[in-house]
């Protein structure tokens, strides 16, 4: 068995190599950009592309399941090319995928629920707890974070249990046609991720509420599609009940409990501390 991981290189998509690899399955990662994988050597990586499906003809030889995100890397839109890559998929005498859940159901989604393939969708909240890496430089250098809608809450989750999910939907039976809601193990404000940085570092950290123009704008400025800052602008000003409903998901799955927001800083804590 082969498992191919598009997003190989991203948040969830490490994780999902590691636990494979863990796990004792080949794995093939894809990547625009082989070169700046840093992968184990027991990982085959592959170049392709989402975008341009003719690329992943070479790619899928073999490939028995696959795990596929939705979204195009440029501007962060849903993918378009779904329909080709299922395909494609096909044709190659793939059985089994797992689809990181964009948000949104799009050509992708579509074009996977409509095909013959087993498939798992995951829908973890819009939160992984690496989003709060972006604080990191701040933290560093002024001892602050700065964020819109400061008493949003949300049940974020550490992307290694959505990886762990995913690994075994694509290597076990009893998987096909569920739609796995994930979450962490809790409920934070932002504030309250502040502070357990925080803690963690040893250090006082400032928490400035932005706007949301000022939130806005920063989507723009690193370069993020109007759509997609109306949904996470959205999303984040009145998020729906299920962003903040904790479920047993990631436990039910694999066997062990989701990981804590705690957890997740403990791992990454030198990010954080002056360097």
């Amino acid at each position: 068995m082969t498992v191919l991981v598009t997003g190989a290189t991203g948040n969830v998509g490490r994780y999902i190599v590691e636990e494979l690899v863990r796990t004792g399955h080949n794995v093939r990662a894809l990547t625009r950009n082989p070169a700046k994988a840093n992968f184990p050597k027991e990982v085959e990586v592959v170049y392709g592309d989402l975008a341009s499906p003719e690329s992943l003809v070479p790619v899928l030889k073999g490939v028995t399941s696959m795990h596929l995100i939705t979204f195009n890397s440029e501007g962060f839109g849903p993918l378009q090319t779904g329909p080709e890559i299922v395909e494609l998929a096909k044709k190659a005498g793939v059985e089994r995928v797992t689809v990181l859940w964009s948000g949104v159901n799009g050509p992708v989604e579509q074009a996977v629920e409509a095909s013959s393939l087993e498939w798992t969708f995951l829908q973890p909240p819009p939160e992984f707890m690496s989003n709060t890496l972006i604080w990191a430089e701040s933290i560093r250098s002024e001892g602050i974070v700065k964020e819109p809608f400061a008493d949003s809450l949300d049940a974020m989750i550490h992307p290694a249990d959505i990886g762990s999910v995913a690994a075994t939907a694509l290597t076990n039976t009893g998987h096909a046609g569920k739609i796995y809601t994930l979450t962490g193990p809790e409920v934070l404000t932002i504030p309250e991720k502040v502070r357990t940085i925080s803690a963690a570092i040893g250090k006082d950290i400032q928490f400035v509420e932005l706007t949301e123009e000022q939130a806005r704008e920063r989507m723009r400025n690193k370069g993020a599609q109007e759509d997609v800052i109306d949904f996470v602008v959205g999303w984040h000003a009145n998020p729906p009940k299920s962003a903040y409903t904790v479920v047993p998901t990631v436990e039910q799955v694999t066997g062990r409990p989701a990981r804590t927001f705690a957890q997740w800083v403990s791992e990454h804590v030198q990010y954080f501390k002056n360097q």
